[in-house]
Parts: C-alpha cells; sequence; structure tokens
C-alpha cells in the first residue's frame, strides 16, 4: 500500500481476479460472494473463491471486507462497521451492489475506475455518486483510483464524507474552483490528492471552501507551485495535518508556508528535496507540532545533520514523534544521536517501505 494511504480497517476476506478477465464478472457471481462474505452474519468470509461451506464461488473483480476489531480475533465479519473495497467493476454491477447490500451499514468505500483502458471502457457517473449519498446515508470514507472524474462534478460526491482520496485519478479543470457553492462536503476534514496530474493551484485555492478541513496531503501533484502553495495555506490556516509528498516544491519552500499561516499544525511530512538547516529552523518554536516525519531519499548535500536536527526539534515545545524514512541513518551513528538527543521523543529511524506494484494498491 502506497505510504499515503492509511488503511480505515484490517483486511479480513479478499477475493480476487486476473484484471484482464474482470469485465466477465455477473451479478449472480456477485451474489454468491456478498452473500457469503457480507450478509450471512457470522460466517467465515469468502477467500480465494472458496466459501465457508467449501463451495468455490465466482471471484469478483477486487472485493475486500474490512472489520475495526482487534487484530487478534478470529477472522470473521462483523455486520456493526462495514468497509468494502471495489476494484475496477463494471458501473451496471456496482448499480446491483448499491440496490442489493449497500445501505446504513457502509461507513467505508473504495473504488476503482478504468482511466487506463480507453474512450469505451465503463467510467463512474454522477447518477451512481448521488445515488451512493442517498443509499448509504452513514459513507464517511470514499476512496477513488485509476478514475477518469472529468463528468464527475464534486457535487455529486455524498454530503456525508468526512475523508475523501484520489489515487491516479483524473479531474477537470473546474473540479476545485474557488467561489463555487460553500455547501458542498461540509463535512469533510481530510482530503488525499495523491497522483492527481491535473491538480494545480486553482484546484488548491478551492480547498479553502471546506471549513471543517484539518488534513491535506499532497503527493506527486506537480503543478502546484510555491507561490500557490502560500497563498492557499494563508486561507487554510486552521489545518492541523499537511503532507507534501514527491512533489516538485523545495521543501524548504515548503517550511516557510507552513510556519508563517499553519501555527496550529499538529503534524508535518515532507520530502526532504530541496531541505537545509536555515529551512528546518523556520519550524522552531512552533507551538502545537507534535509529529515532525522527513522522507527520503537524501539527495541533496544541504540536507541538515542530525545535531542541526536535534537543535531545532528541541525548540519545539510539543514534539513528542519525530520519523526519519529513506535517508540511509538506520543502524548508523546518526540514529544514535537523535536518540540521546532527543530522550522525549519517540524517535523513528528507518529505511522507506517498499511500495506495491500492484495497481489496486
Amino acid at each position: 500500500m502506497s505510504p499515503l494511504e492509511e488503511a480505515g480497517g484490517r483486511p479480513v476476506a479478499v477475493a480476487t481476479r486476473r484484471p484482464d478477465a474482470l469485465h466477465e464478472v455477473t451479478t449472480a457471481g456477485l451474489h454468491g460472494l456478498v452473500t457469503h462474505g457480507e450478509v450471512s452474519g457470522q460466517v467465515r468470509p469468502t477467500v480465494e473463491g472458496q466459501n465457508s461451506r467449501g463451495a468455490v464461488e465466482p471471484l469478483l473483480g477486487l472485493v475486500c471486507l474490512q472489520s475495526d476489531g482487534d487484530p487478534g480475533r478470529p477472522l470473521y465479519l462483523s455486520l456493526g462497521h462495514l468497509h468494502l473495497w471495489i476494484l475496477q467493476m463494471r458501473p451496471k454491477v456496482m448499480w446491483h451492489l448499491l440496490r442489493r447490500y449497500m445501505a446504513s451499514r457502509l461507513h467505508s468505500l473504495r473504488l476503482g475506475g478504468y482511466l487506463f483502458s480507453g474512450s469505451q471502457a465503463p467510467q463512474l457517473s454522477p447518477a451512481l455518486m448521488r445515488a451512493l449519498g442517498q443509499k448509504c446515508p452513514n459513507l464517511k470514507r470514499l476512496c477513488l483510483h485509476v478514475a477518469d472524474l472529468s463528468m464527475v462534478p464534486i457535487t455529486s460526491l455524498p454530503r456525508t464524507l468526512t475523508t475523501l482520496e484520489l489515487h491516479s485519478c483524473e479531474i477537470s479543470m473546474t473540479w476545485l474552483l474557488k467561489g463555487q457553492d460553500p455547501t458542498v462536503l461540509p463535512l469533510l476534514e481530510c482530503i488525499v490528492l495523491d497522483r492527481v496530474p491535473a491538480f494545480r493551484d486553482e484546484h488548491l485555492q478551492g480547498l479553502t471552501r471546506f471549513r471543517a478541513l484539518r488534513s491535506l496531503v499532497l503527493g506527486g501533484t506537480y503543478r502546484v507551485t510555491e507561490t500557490g502553495l502560500d497563498a492557499s495555506l494563508q486561507e487554510l490556516s486552521y489545518l492541523q495535518r499537511l503532507e507534501v509528498l514527491g512533489c516538485t516544491l523545495s521543501a524548504d519552500s515548503t517550511l516557510l508556508a507552513i510556519s508563517r499561516h499553519l501555527r496550529d499544525v499538529r503534524k508535518i511530512r515532507l520530502t526532504v528535496r530541496g531541505l537545509s538547516a536555515p529551512g528546518l529552523s523556520v519550524l522552531e518554536g512552533m507551538p502545537a507540532l507534535e509529529n515532525l516525519c522527513l522522507l527520503g531519499p537524501l539527495i541533496t548535500p544541504e540536507m541538515p545533520s542530525p545535531a542541526e536536527i536535534i537543535a531545532s526539534c528541541l525548540t519545539m515545545p510539543r514534539l513528542r514523534v519525530l520519523e526519519l524514512q529513506g535517508l540511509g541513518w538506520e543502524g548508523q551513528e546518526a540514529e544514535r544521536m537523535l536518540c540521546k538527543g532527543l530522550p522525549h521523543c519517540l524517535v523513528i529511524v528507518r529505511a522507506c517501505p517498499k511500495e506495491s506494484m500492484d495497481w489496486w494498491m
């Protein structure tokens, strides 16, 4: 799973099928999978096409039912709090699932589209998004992957969402613009924009309509400029978490904008491209910062030394977690210096996790 994604629960049932065979899914196969995996109460979920009765079921794209229970509990699905992953499914199958099975139990939904499958491929529609909002009044989290949203206005998304994630999606120029309907997504607290190539300064300015927004993740949004980020953060001063990962922005300019406008920020994650000791020093005295994460790879000689990182962190009164990923310092003298110099912090020094190359992750 990408570092930009945080799973909303523990996966307890997965059914997979070759991507090139996903078009063969039928509603009959869907009924078999969902019946044995979702709506039959405490029944062992379908895994690799075999249900609890030993019968082989037709497999459906990638479907993952998740439970928020303890990691040690048996792999059984509870109906109390349901999460569902549906990746690269034909819309007519999705409509069937929506009509037959989705209701107030659904809290989290992950959908995949056909962005790279050509102009004739089925696409998500505004009608489907509106129906999702009507049928699932408790839907809080919506994650969209490789989907073409250029014809799906943001106004069609369920109003109940508190978290919206876009991963490798395409949006139109008018999808997020300042001055549009301020009542759209009134409860939105977190938005993740991961490899959304069309996202630019104008879209970033449009985020200021979301007054409940507290968490913003920008990953690979290479069209966002330093000027645009600074201007937008001035109006997003209520953010408590900001992540800027794999963008063309320098770390120094990002930290300068944060220090100017986000005095209440509690968590910062950013790639260290263009980070220097003077750049890091602008965070000194940040009153609310609790968690600072710096991600490699380490490619610039201006990177602050462990001693300079310690000096800056000691001026942050509420800092409790310092995480350094992919800098090559794990097990080295640098890690020992940081742990010794910041005894009041949890210091985490590790390599970057290996990213999955699977399109559905």
